[in-house]
């Protein structure tokens, strides 16, 4: 009963990039040829919440979930990790033509390819598991 929120804001989740059409690899192809502005227009407006949200941990001092405090990495460390793991997200995104979330939508519209990406998108979230102590953090 405890992660009832968590499932309905999942589904909240996949209603939104299904209605949006952002889990479409056709219009993430036509982001990456510039030929529509469709994707740029999410992807803007997520970042804009991104900004908002973390203006707003920062300021409130909002706390996780399990009452930890929500920690930044300072700027002089943090743009090497960004970029490293940017591009890093950018080629899997480029190669399978979907991020984390739109790829599970797919599954959800019956695109079962996407499975192959599911299982390697795991595999690398426990592969880091196994090499986080010995990645620079």
């Amino acid at each position: 009963m405890k992660l009832i929120k968590f499932l309905l804001v999942g589904t909240l989740f996949g209603i939104v990039m299904a209605k949006s059409e952002a889990f479409s690899w056709f219009r993430i192809q036509e982001m990456f040829r510039f030929q529509s502005f469709h994707m740029y227009g999410i992807i803007g407006t997520a970042v804009t919440l991104g900004v908002i949200g973390v203006a707003l941990i920062k300021k409130y001092q909002i706390r996780d979930s399990g009452g930890n405090p929500i920690m930044f990495y300072p700027k002089e460390k943090a743009i090497a990790r960004y970029l490293g793991g940017g591009t890093i997200f950018g080629l899997g995104w480029a190669l399978s033509g979907a991020c984390p979330g739109p790829m599970v939508v797919n599954i959800g519209y019956g695109y079962m390819s996407m499975i192959i990406v599911f299982l390697f998108a795991i595999f690398g979230t426990y592969l880091y598991g196994i090499l986080k102590d010995k990645l620079p953090h």
